[in-house]
């Protein structure tokens, strides 16, 4: 009886203490995150994150090794939580442009409560290229998982499955510089500013840029001759040609 109340003790010291490690090594993400965010990687440094964290400047060092060690966990990181947020933010019933639309404006909200997070994600090419390449592939893996379950569904229109990464990517750049500009925004019209890009977006995924002018992939691989003109006496225009051209080689 005594080795058991021995052995749960143990654990339950064991377990505190895990506890503990874990806070410590979220106020580091946290604080690292901020300090990053405000002065870019090369301006923060370990005492500025230890002391932004509460923390001392040796307990740095039982977690990570080095301060590159670091920041090339920070980006996934942070980058996780901006995925669980969105996630979190999706009601079950949405559908279709609707859960896109509502995919953005988390976004969005993300991007607002964590300001340095833009400058995480661009320097991170640069600074940290292995974080930013986890990061990525972390982003395309979920985004394009959620669209094929969409796709199954039948809410992407006319786009074929093998079609789902290229969407992914064309998002994941409108997205990221819609953020820069809105970034850019004055403060007093940022909110206006912000509601009029996610109107413009939602308008573009839900109706297609040139919806009206639809394209198949034949014609944008054969293209399409412009109206020709013959050379006939008095410079008389000949009938337009406007066929798609036959590919010979």
């Amino acid at each position: 009886m005594k080795n058991q109340v021995k052995s749960t003790g143990a654990s339950e010291k064991r377990g505190k203490r895990e506890i503990k490690a874990d806070e410590t090594r979220r106020a580091l993400f946290d604080a690292a995150a901020k300090e990053v965010g405000k002065l870019g990687y090369e301006g923060a440094s370990v005492t500025a994150i230890t002391k932004r964290a509460g923390v001392a400047n040796g307990t740095f060092y039982n977690y990570f090794e080095t301060r590159q060690q670091l920041f090339d966990q920070l980006l996934p990181v942070i980058g996780d939580q901006l995925l669980d947020y969105i996630r979190e933010r999706l009601m079950e019933h949405q559908a279709g442009v609707e859960r896109e639309h509502q995919r953005i404006l988390a976004y969005f909200e993300f991007f607002d409560k964590n300001p340095g997070f833009l400058r995480i994600v661009n320097e991170a090419e640069v600074f940290a290229p292995q974080a930013f390449k986890q990061h990525i592939k972390s982003f395309v893996k979920r985004y394009s998982g959620a669209l094929k379950r969409q796709h199954e569904a039948g809410e992407l229109g006319d786009f074929r499955e093998d079609e789902i990464e290229t969407l992914v990517y064309l998002l994941m750049g409108a997205r990221s510089y819609l953020t820069m500009l809105w970034r850019a925004s004055p403060s007093s019209t940022r909110a206006k500013s912000g509601q009029a890009m996610l109107d413009t977006y939602v308008k573009l995924v839900s109706g297609g840029l040139f919806a009206k002018n639809a394209v198949t992939p034949a014609i944008l691989a054969g293209g399409a001759r412009p109206a020709a003109r013959k050379g006939g006496k008095g410079g008389k225009a000949g009938k337009a040609d406007n066929g798609p051209r036959q590919i010979t080689d």
